[in-house]
């Protein structure tokens, strides 16, 4: 142990001394491949059917769906507390810990005979939902926060699909579905595992950054919940917009084989594709907020784009639903838009905000709070549309239906949340003035 912490600070030391560039595409490559090779132990199992299989009445997919995600929205409960007191010398731990826990899962639910397994599909999505806050801890509160989370970003939006594509391979070449989650998760545990180790390494923030965008540090429970008492209004219409567009994303993601097949086409190989082009999309996106260095500005410049995803959601569906434009673009358009109005939530929408408002907090707390939030509304989804008796419900029909008035009463949240955060930060500026002006 003593050897591996004195290789860790030369290895850092070496890295300090490397150029900004190069550390800007270490850091990013490391939060890439360390969050994409997480997907390697979440999404494959959605690749398999579990056809002709049922529990409780309900298609067994169904099920396991439905178990991960309640184990991820536990572990999002806990990591408002945890995540946002964790200290950074422990990250590596934890982050390696949990994700060794969830592949322990997926070994257990090879090994129990379906239908019995599900319970461990539950611990497989408590041993994942606190993964995201830990890795973006080490990307936050720096200048170029917005060029890393732009690879973090990409990671997530490809990796699901090309993870499903992988365990679909593996079931095509005679591999039982109940086994490939583990298959695949093994295959990519040592990639986990070194970049993870990578992260560990990478340079701290500088002081720079710190003065550029306020020092991230842990929050006790009474500052949390002061934090709370001052900007929970403007949060909490934020986080209503976040719940909708989680419950887009996770039906999309979830159940895209099903979607694509109730649309007539059947070709695995749109999954990747239509993922790809998003995520290009979205990571130029992203990367360009870099430019902007005012932090107030690019704080409404997130909540603009939020907007033209619900604008492009509802446009793309109208357009899908009156034939005007094919299943795989509308697949690519909609979902384009879903990650415009998601993806500023996960990655610097309420990093500038912490930016502008110079209060003692981290990403960790706000982005799980609406992140619990948001993967409950996608469990009532997912019970909701479990009792539309079969026939009279399709997964296509129910993300159409929701295409249409979720985005616009989305529209309507962000503007008031605009409004209110206007008046905090233009009353902060003006309190300000006052004091530097009786100084």
């Amino acid at each position: 142990m003593q050897f591996l912490n004195q290789f860790t600070i030369l290895l850092s030391n070496k890295l300090e001394k490397r150029s900004s560039i190069f550390n800007t595409i270490f850091l990013g490559m490391a939060a890439f491949c360390t969050y994409g090779s997480m997907y390697a132990f979440r999404k494959p199992f959605t690749a398999g059917s579990f056809s002709d299989m049922e529990l409780f009445g309900i298609d067994y997919k169904v099920v396991l769906v439905f178990m991960q995600l309640l184990g991820y929205t536990t572990a999002k409960a806990m990591g408002i507390k945890f995540v946002s007191e964790a200290e950074p010398t422990k990250r590596t731990k934890y982050i390696i810990g949990l994700v060794a826990f969830s592949l322990l899962s997926l070994y257990l639910f090879a090994l129990v005979p379906a239908p019995d397994n599900w319970p461990f599909m539950y611990l497989n999505g408590f041993g994942l939902g606190m993964i995201y806050g830990l890795v973006f801890s080490y990307l936050e509160g720096r200048k170029i926060t917005e060029i890393l989370s732009a690879f973090l970003v990409v990671s997530f939006i490809v990796s699901s699909g090309f993870m499903k594509s992988i365990g679909k391979f593996m079931i095509e070449h005679n591999i039982d579905e109940s086994k490939m989650p583990f298959f695949v998760g093994i295959l990519f545990f040592p990639i986990f595992c070194i970049s993870t180790f990578a992260l560990n390494i990478a340079p701290k923030p500088s002081q720079n950054d710190i003065e550029s965008r306020s020092a991230r540090l842990p929050m006790t429970d009474s500052e949390r919940k002061i934090f709370l008492s001052k900007y929970g209004i403007g949060l909490f219409f934020l986080i209503l917009v976040y719940i909708f567009m989680t419950i887009f994303r996770d039906i999309r993601d979830n159940f895209s084989i099903e979607i694509w097949a109730e649309m007539g086409i059947k070709n695995i190989a749109f999954i990747s594709q239509t993922e790809l082009i998003i995520g290009l999309i979205i990571c130029l996106n992203i990367a360009l907020g870099y430019l902007v260095k005012n932090n107030k500005l690019a704080f409404y410049f997130n909540l603009f784009f939020i907007i033209v995803g619900c604008l492009l959601i509802i446009v793309s569906t109208q357009a899908y639903l009156n034939h005007h434009t094919s299943p795989f673009w509308w697949m690519v358009l909609s979902g384009l838009g879903i990650y415009l109005a998601y993806i500023p939530f996960n990655a610097v929408l309420f990093d500038r905000l912490l930016a502008v408002l110079k209060e003692k907090a981290n990403i960790g707390f706000i982005f799980y709070l609406a992140d619990f939030c948001g993967y409950l509304g996608s469990i009532f989804a997912m019970i909701y549309q479990s009792t539309i008796p079969k026939g009279n419900g399709t997964w296509l029909k129910l993300i159409t239906e929701m295409a249409i008035w979720m985005p616009t009463v989305s529209i309507v949240f962000v503007a008031i949340s605009f409004l209110y955060f206007k008046a905090i930060i233009s009353s902060k500026a003006h309190n300000y003035q006052k004091l530097t002006l009786d100084f």
